[in-house]
């Protein structure tokens, strides 16, 4: 089986204080864009390797095999359902440490290719719940929907908002950002007003308005990422923004007026474009 996970943008990101448990509690809305990896998962036949076996091509992964998610994917839900070993190939297009999330959607998508091939008959629903034990934000992957994440990033509701027929560009200096680092740095703000709100407005009126806590502190410790929103906002982009705690960057155009993007004026860097859908 082969399935193509796909990366998100996060659409404003509010960290809204400081939890018990060490981590932060946020608002931020999910939005699934086609950047996209392909996994290949096939059944290991009886009397073949008693492990599984993983092939990592294209972009170098942070991790070995062993502590793969796709790997942990498959521990995971081999905790409630039996499961045969398996062969796993994954081509890694999506840039790791960018805040796209492609980790958190390969294992997402892990689940789901493994309740297809052997029949378990899992809901979304349950699937989700094994997802949460792999990262909080996997389980947006299962729905793949435009989301409101509240709590750790894992709690959702649907998000009613549609932007589909912008083009959307993917801007990756190849900074890796710590997450952890990250948060230790954010302060927390007031936003005047839940973003809920805020993202209700039309999205030509969301630059300045619709914010990622994280993109200032960001931005003061690496100024390129603030050269690359700099320059896909002169390319016409009527929104740009960090996502997740970066360094990806994202610009919104529209159609009728995207001319294209200068790819000299991003050297050495991992550019996408898409429609949305």
């Amino acid at each position: 089986m082969i399935c193509f996970p796909n990366a998100k943008i996060n659409l404003g990101l509010h960290v809204t204080g400081k939890r018990e448990d060490g981590y932060h509690n946020i608002e931020t809305i999910f939005y699934p864009v086609s950047l996209s990896d392909i996994l290949e998962v096939i059944p290991l036949p009886e009397g073949g390797p008693r492990h599984n076996t993983f092939a990592g091509t294209g972009r170098k992964l942070d991790t070995d095999h062993t502590s793969n998610l796709c790997i942990r994917a498959w521990t995971e839900l081999g905790k409630i359902r039996p499961l045969p070993n398996i062969s796993v190939h994954l081509h890694k297009i999506i840039p790791v440490g960018a805040g796209l999330g492609g980790g958190s959607s390969d294992a997402a998508f892990m689940l789901m290719a493994l309740n297809d091939l052997f029949s378990l008959d899992m809901s979304l629903d349950e699937l989700a719940e094994v997802a949460g034990c792999i990262g909080s934000d996997s389980p947006f992957f299962i729905h793949n929907e435009p989301l409101y994440a509240t709590g750790r990033g894992n709690v959702f509701e649907a998000a009613e908002i549609d932007l589909s027929g912008y083009i959307a560009v993917i801007v990756y200096p190849g900074i890796h950002i710590d997450t952890s680092h990250a948060y230790g740095m954010v302060r927390v703000r007031n936003h005047g007003g839940s973003l809920r709100e805020l993202i209700m407005t039309d999205p030509s009126r969301w630059q300045g308005r619709v914010v990622n806590d994280f993109e200032q502190v960001v931005c003061e410790i690496y100024p390129l990422i603030n050269d690359v929103r700099e320059k896909l906002t002169g390319s016409g982009a009527f929104y740009v923004s960090m996502t997740g705690s970066g360094s990806a960057v994202y610009g919104l155009f529209d159609q009728g007026s995207y001319t294209g993007i200068s790819m000299e004026e991003f050297p050495g860097m991992f550019v996408w474009q898409g429609v949305l859908q």
